[in-house]
């Protein structure tokens, strides 16, 4: 049962293509798992459009054609670029959101703490990462300088605002500062991606801030 969902405002930034490419991807994969969310999604497009169908008409100028091809052709051509990205095999089943994304290997970065870069096709620059944390381990202390989007793919964690199982998105902005602790039944993977920086707390957060950015 999946009881954490993205809030009206990420699904309606989701479904006007204003989220950006890293937590879409994040939004994606709960949206895939959860028709709660896929049906509200599909309220949200059905809603636009009728606005788009009240919107009077504006002349075209003469190059509007020529514009599109151009713009279509171009992002053909990095479709092609993009194409087969690396992934490495992490021993995991990864949700069809991810299949244009690459995925680098499992790199340690703390005990019982592993973590792998996402690359997004749409955006190099995409803050992306999967994660797997041992049973019991606590993730380190950490804020953001924006929003955090993490999607639970195996396992469950906890943190002092609640318990987050398979298929639960946890939301979290700048004003939360948490720690997630994973249950003792067994490790957590979960794909989390930011709009801004994680900022962590501690002596080993500031050693490893480096390889996560900022």
């Amino acid at each position: 049962m999946i009881n954490h969902h993205p809030s009206d405002e990420t699904l309606l930034r989701q479904a006007s293509g204003s989220l950006e490419a890293g937590p879409r991807i994040v939004v994606a994969v709960h949206i895939g798992g959860c028709p709660a969310c896929a049906e509200r999604i599909a309220q949200f497009e059905a809603t636009g459009g009728l606005f788009l169908d009240e919107i009077e008409p504006q002349a075209m100028s003469q190059d509007a054609l020529d514009r599109q091809m151009a713009r279509i052709e171009v992002d053909g051509e990095r479709r092609e670029e993009h194409s087969g990205p690396a992934r490495a095999d992490i021993g995991i089943r990864l949700p069809a959101a991810l299949d244009g994304c690459g995925v680098g290997p499992w790199r340690w970065i703390g005990p019982g703490v592993r973590w792998s870069r996402v690359t997004v096709p749409q955006d190099d620059g995409a803050n992306v990462m999967l994660l797997k944390v041992a049973a019991g381990r606590r993730m380190p202390e950490h804020t953001h300088s924006g929003y955090e989007y993490t999607q639970v793919l195996k396992g469950s964690l906890y943190d002092a605002r609640g318990r987050y199982g398979p298929g639960d998105l946890d939301e979290a902005d700048d004003e939360v500062q948490h720690q997630p602790v994973v249950d003792e039944s067994g490790e957590c993977i979960c794909i989390a991606a930011l709009e801004g920086q994680m900022r962590l707390r501690g002596f080993f957060g500031r050693l490893i801030q480096p390889l996560l950015g900022g």
